[in-house]
């Protein structure tokens, strides 16, 4: 399975010490040098960064199609990891892109790219039995990460992985 991630994945399990679940569930996960650059240009280092470097299932790629990157960035808005991660899947074929942001999604989906975000990371590891429970690992990057959810969308989740 080819998976491309964008950097709100890796950040987000990154901060609640869950990286090691896209390895479990997907093997070897690409990201375009965008997101790498986001990852580690900020100091300190953003959720995740070290953790690039320390993981080889985690590799950095060169998107190839400039025309397209700089295509999503202008006209669609996106930032230059969103947008490398798209034409990164694109150019890869990848099976799905990991992808959080609202923008980029659409983009994604209007392109044709199977598309899964932190929630849909979250409820494949439970139905797999990497974790034991969504609710906590969801209340802790709601109250750490910055990460948002709607309640409805939060009930949504527990609902369907069974934790009401």
């Amino acid at each position: 399975m080819i998976v491309v991630s964008d950097t709100s994945a890796l950040t987000n399990l990154a901060a609640v010490n869950h990286l090691k679940l896209l390895n479990q569930l997907y093997g070897q996960v690409f990201i375009p040098e965008a997101v790498y650059r986001e990852l580690t240009a900020i100091v300190p280092p953003a959720s995740g960064a070290v953790e690039v470097d320390a993981n080889k299932w985690l590799q950095v790629k060169i998107v190839a199609n400039r025309r397209a990157v700089e295509r999503l960035h202008n006209e669609a808005r996106l930032n230059p990891g969103e947008s490398e991660a798209i034409v990164l899947a694109l150019e890869l074929g990848a099976d799905l892109l990991l992808i959080d942001e609202r923008r980029g999604r659409t983009e994604a989906n209007r392109l044709g790219v199977r598309i899964t975000g932190l929630l849909g990371i979250l409820i494949e590891a439970k139905q797999k039995g990497l974790i034991n429970a969504v609710k906590p690992l969801m209340d802790r990057l709601i109250a750490t990460s910055e990460f948002r959810v709607s309640s409805a969308l939060y009930d949504q989740i527990l609902t369907m992985v069974g934790e009401v």
